[in-house]
């Protein structure tokens, strides 16, 4: 009896995770079940409703407040429009993406004329972005290129690809990769996978440094160097720092030697020599590169923790996009005569070949990014008055 009985339940059992299974594969909701509409799927019946109002609103939403260029960049951008006359919403979305598309709708709503957008994540806009385009509202892509849209009309960035050839650059320099005959040691920390110009600044430094990889001159004692099993979530110092000590304390144990770090910017940079710090025995300086000039990473190039940073004069950028801005405002469509009407004293190139997001080839003004040393730092970063020093002799961005 008690088998019978545990067959029936058995079966019953299976019955029911049928029926489970056939709901929740089954289009039409039930009769217990709670639709809740979405803020996107209500947004996308907005119309026009800015053009006229006799105002000028730009939206700019920046990815967060963690890395210092962020801030930086949202406060050139916003000075630089209010300068023209506009009325700027500046928002940052603490690296979350639903709090990023949440901003672009509210700023929508609020009636904004035109949209500078560095996405959190470039592939996960494009709802958003639909309900910008019903809005009849322009959308410039900064700094990171938005992707799998139609619906972004230009990006302003800085020439990615060679952001990375300057650092290996520097590398096959410092570690005379040419002239030298002994092999050299060098690990990988880049970028954040979600973020599309980590792809081009590790494509500009693997593809210098290949040749000297294939001859057996440089060297990764980890065997880690594709992309992603070098990538760094959110450009986190703590992640790089633990990444690559768990590398010195596996590959480089006591007088193993490391030569050099490939960084892709100063946040992974300021990780990786603080595991260098706490981690690496050797006595050898190894060499660290770095990207965006940040003031703690200044401090370290004085210190000789690491050779380089590429220089990206964020100023510059805001000035192009806000040109670039008020030209859609006008409803003009844009070309590579922007950059000969502002006669601006710093390189600016169109480019309308290289800038694929998926959907369209993105037309894209791209400006000179510049290898900074102990050799020119002051000549680039102070001399120009980027960056200045208190009485005290500590170092302060220039705003």
């Amino acid at each position: 009896m008690k088998k019978v009985l545990a067959v029936v339940i058995a079966i019953a059992l299976i019955i029911a995770c049928f029926l489970v299974g056939t709901r929740l594969y089954d289009n039409e909701p039930s009769e217990n079940t709670t639709v809740v509409a979405t803020e996107t799927e209500v947004l996308p019946d907005i119309k026009d409703t800015h053009s006229d109002d006799g105002r000028t609103v730009v939206g700019i939403s920046m990815p967060d407040k963690l890395l210092e260029r962020w801030n930086r960049d949202g406060i050139f951008l916003r000075n630089q429009f209010e300068k023209d006359g506009c009325e700027v919403k500046l928002r940052y979305a603490n690296n979350l993406i639903d709090t990023q598309i949440d901003d672009i709708l509210t700023m929508i709503k609020e009636g904004a004329d035109l949209l500078v957008i560095a996405a959190v994540d470039g592939a996960a806009l494009g709802d958003a972005l639909d309900v910008a385009k019903k809005a009849n509202v322009p959308v410039i892509a900064y700094d990171r290129l938005i992707m799998d849209t139609e619906v972004v009309d230009y990006y302003v960035s800085f020439d990615n690809y060679k952001v990375g050839v300057l650092q290996a650059e520097y590398l096959i320099r410092k570690l005379n990769l040419e002239h030298s005959g002994r092999t050299k040691y060098i690990e990988f920390v880049s970028g954040d996978p979600v973020d599309n110009n980590a792809r081009y600044f590790y494509s500009g430094a693997m593809d210098t440094l290949q040749p000297y990889i294939d001859k057996g001159r440089l060297v990764s004692r980890s065997g880690q160097h594709d992309f992603y099993e070098t990538s760094t979530s959110q450009w986190s110092t703590d992640l790089a720092q633990q990444r690559l000590q768990i590398i010195l304390n596996s590959y480089y144990p006591d007088d193993t030697r490391l030569d050099a770090v490939l960084c892709a910017n100063d946040s992974t940079a300021l990780g990786a020599t603080r595991a260098l710090e706490a981690d690496y025995t050797v006595g050898n300086t190894v060499a660290v590169t770095g990207q965006d000039g940040d003031v703690a990473n200044i401090y370290n190039i004085f210190a000789g923790t690491q050779g380089m940073t590429v220089f990206k004069d964020l100023q510059e950028e805001s000035v192009v996009t806000v040109a670039l801005g008020r030209s859609l405002l006008k409803g003009d469509k844009p070309d590579e005569s922007l950059i000969a009407d502002n006669s601006w004293d710093f390189k600016c190139a169109f480019n309308t070949t290289d800038y694929d997001n998926g959907q369209k080839v993105v037309a894209s003004y791209l400006l000179e990014p510049v290898a900074v040393t102990a050799d020119n730092i002051e000549e680039l970063l102070f001399d120009s008055g980027y960056y200045s020093r208190n009485s005290s002799g500590l170092i302060y961005a220039v705003e």
